[in-house]
């Protein structure tokens, strides 16, 4: 794994931002706007943290999330999911299906770019940024 994340996420805005923040700290970035394949794409790539939205035109990214978790290519790779929806039952969800971390939309561009450098350096526990603990 190098310096590679792997954006999943349909609101073009936000991937454009997310895309902005991380090549400017000197990651490449790979995007799909959409859920169908993405499971299949991440085993393909093999990127240091994949940045997963839940809601997503295809499949949703508790899908995509349950197909990475139960492939042994993917089931170690860091994910980050980001949601527009926050409630706690959004987390559990998340933690269920097997995030390393949850970020709630809007989330600080300080916050996504500390916890990909997180997840990439092998840090998956402790308290996530913008209050979210992580889900390790």
């Amino acid at each position: 794994m190098g310096r590679e994340v792997l954006l999943i996420e349909d609101e073009e805005n936000i991937a454009e931002a997310i895309r902005f923040i991380l090549t400017r700290d000197g990651w490449q970035v790979v995007h799909l706007a959409e859920g169908r394949g993405a499971a299949r794409r991440a085993a393909e790539l093999m990127p240091a943290v994949v940045i997963l939205d839940t809601m997503l035109p295809g499949a949703s990214g508790l899908e995509i999330l349950a197909e990475m978790r139960s492939n042994l290519l993917t089931a170690h790779l860091p994910v980050v999911m980001l949601t527009a929806k926050s409630q706690p039952r959004d987390r559990e969800a998340a933690e269920r299906a097997g995030a390393d971390r949850f970020l709630a939309k809007p989330f600080a561009n300080a916050d996504i770019l500390a916890v990909v450098r997180e997840l990439a350096a092998g840090r998956k526990t402790g308290l996530g940024p913008s209050g979210g603990a992580a889900v390790a």
